[in-house]
């Protein structure tokens, strides 16, 4: 290898070794609160604010998995997690690619300004509408139950509406001109053609909306009145102050909780890892 070779092979190096360096730095940073919040779920409640810390308990406290399952009764406020967050998955991917299909595909006046409307929206603080959306769902009657949670994914999201258009739009039309040729509707189409394409793009979707979902605090800290109808974040906030019933918190016990709702969005994520990421790519790439 000449002098110049070794020259432009040692600066590529150089360059991926900073590179690395950088995106491993800033992944352990953003690391470290959860990893103290799993730390902090093993140690006995005096050793979670202790000076040093103690990154490694002296007595593994396996227990505190017990006492949050318990506690926090995970069962019941599990089933109300999913009973809002399947519907809204459903709902929200749906209506999204429906209305993303319409922008992409058909021609029509004003469909432009509609699009950039759409857009608009999501320059609106939730905080402005945060009022009137109550007042509306208090007069409809729906407060206190899941309603006001699931209904508002019927019309879909301005953001996941401009994700599935532009993914759409890199989509070939020739398959869905033999399928008009053929004599299909174009329901049938979106249905049929757009979507099975559209994997990747409705796969980040769902991951999207499972996750905003699941997380969840202040829309069920708003509509939900009952303890019974609470949901897991709702759950973690109480246990802050009936862990002991005396105001003391658990925050063993309280992390170990945390964690165990963390898990879903996890595993979630690492599964569909790849349809995420070319999701995002080809979306954003159009």
């Amino acid at each position: 290898m000449s002098a110049t070779g070794e020259i432009a092979l040692a600066g590529r190096v150089f360059r991926l070794s900073l590179i690395y360096g950088a995106l491993v730095t800033l992944g352990a940073l953003f690391s470290l609160p959860v990893l103290w919040m799993i730390s902090s779920s093993l140690h006995r409640l005096p050793d979670v604010f202790a000076q040093p810390y103690r990154w490694l308990p002296e007595v593994w406290q396996w227990e505190n998995y017990v006492r949050a399952v318990t506690i926090l009764l995970v069962g019941r406020f599990f089933l109300n997690t999913m009973v809002i967050t399947f519907p809204v998955m459903a709902a929200t991917v749906l209506s999204s690619a429906l209305v993303a299909y319409g922008f992409a595909r058909f021609r029509f006046p004003g469909r432009d300004v509609l699009f950039s409307l759409c857009l608009g929206t999501m320059m609106l603080p939730g905080q402005v509408t945060m009022i009137p959306l109550y007042i509306l769902f208090a007069r409809l009657g729906w407060v206190d139950t899941y309603l006001p949670l699931i209904v508002p994914a019927l019309f879909g999201s301005p953001f996941y509406i401009f994700l599935l258009r532009q993914f759409f739009m890199t989509i070939p039309r020739d398959s869905e001109e033999a399928a008009l040729i053929d004599g299909a509707s174009r329901l049938r189409i979106w249905w049929s053609i757009i979507l099975p394409q559209a994997r990747p793009a409705l796969a980040t979707v769902l991951i999207f909306t499972f996750i905003g979902t699941w997380n969840d605090f202040f829309g069920p800290l708003l509509y939900i009145n009952s303890p019974e109808k609470a949901t897991l974040t709702l759950g973690l906030n109480l246990m802050k102050t009936q862990v002991l019933g005396s105001g003391v918190v658990e925050w063993n016990v309280l992390m170990a909780a945390s964690l165990l709702v963390l898990l879903p969005n996890a595993i979630l994520f690492f599964l569909a890892q790849r349809h995420f990421i070319s999701g995002i790519s080809m979306g954003a790439g159009k």
